[in-house]
């Protein structure tokens, strides 16, 4: 049956619709695929492997836990991010303000200034991730590098007072930063570089005394592995009787602590080597900036070991 003249029109515009959204959504496929592939690029790991000894060989001392954040809690490198990040976007609009040469020039340098501690920050904190987050961050490195050379040339021409080739390469160094900053937020939640790993453990399990097993089970002074439900336990018995049980797969990114050495009242992970104490799971080192969940444990009289979340119940 042939189609109204108005109802043919209408169904050919529904057709260009619907095959401008194909190729927008083929568009979006073939551009998360491309970010993605980077994490499988291997020819990086000729890069990636003598800078991770470099940058682990670095004689930081008690500073490498401050770099990756532990004091805060979370990584450090985000933050002082926004300091170069800020300087600069401020600067990109002086630079469309009359009378705001001194002030935009000023705000360039201190990006580039700022952009050093939030590297070195950024480097330790790569140099202990997985070999596909390793690759995405030199790429990601790249990017804020060229950032950094660009807005470093563009301070430069400034002070020449060639304004115009200065401001195009502050807008060049924003374009690159921003491509940087978008790798980087690819790292971080794609990838998973950063987010504390135990987070979902309390909503796995249910809010209760658990049994894990009976003491006999468990010999003084070793990690054992548990499961409770879908999470897995680390479990270590003392000399004197006293059992601590804490979350297994490590915070920072996911290594088994069961696997890792018990000495001093501590496990560390075999991975990255953080270091949890077994009392309580506080991270006394990084790169985990995240505690282990650890759990509060009974034995009833039939010696059965029972656990559970401190506030469940």
């Amino acid at each position: 049956m042939r189609l109204p003249v108005g109802l043919n029109g209408f169904s050919a515009v529904a057709r260009q619709a619907a095959s401008a959204r194909g190729a927008a959504a083929r568009a979006e496929d073939a551009f998360l695929d491309a970010l993605d592939a980077l994490g499988r690029l291997k020819a990086l790991d000729a890069v990636a492997a003598p800078v991770q000894r470099a940058v682990r060989a670095l004689p930081l001392g008690g500073a490498r836990d401050i770099l990756h954040g532990l004091p805060l809690g979370h990584p450090l490198h985000p933050v002082l991010v926004q300091v170069p990040i800020g300087a600069w976007m401020s600067a990109s609009v002086l630079d469309v303000v009359p009378g705001t040469r001194r002030s935009a020039r000023f705000l360039v340098g201190l990006g580039v200034l700022a952009a050093a501690p939030a590297a070195v920050a950024g480097w330790v904190d790569w140099a202990e991730q997985h070999e596909d987050q390793m690759r995405t961050g030199l790429v990601h490195a790249l990017s804020t590098a060229s950032a950094v050379g660009l807005y470093a040339a563009s301070w430069v021409q400034r002070g020449r007072g060639r304004m115009a080739l200065g401001r195009s390469l502050g807008w060049a160094g924003l374009c690159a930063a921003g491509a940087g900053g978008f790798l980087g937020g690819h790292l971080a939640y794609r990838q998973a570089a950063g987010p504390n790993k135990t987070e979902p453990v309390p909503r796995l399990l249910e809010p209760d005394w658990l049994p894990l097993g009976g003491t006999a089970e468990f010999p003084a002074g070793e990690a054992v592995r548990r499961m409770l439900g879908e999470v897995p336990v680390v479990v270590v018995r003392e000399t004197g009787g006293r059992i601590h049980v804490l979350a297994d797969r490590c915070s920072h990114l996911s290594g088994p602590l069961s696997e890792g050495t018990v000495a001093d009242g501590c496990v560390e992970c075999p991975w990255h080597g953080s270091v949890f104490r077994l009392a309580d799971g506080k991270n006394v080192r990084g790169p985990a900036t995240a505690p282990q969940p650890a759990f509060e444990v009974r034995v009833d009289s039939s010696g059965t070991v029972h656990v559970r979340l401190p506030g469940a119940g």
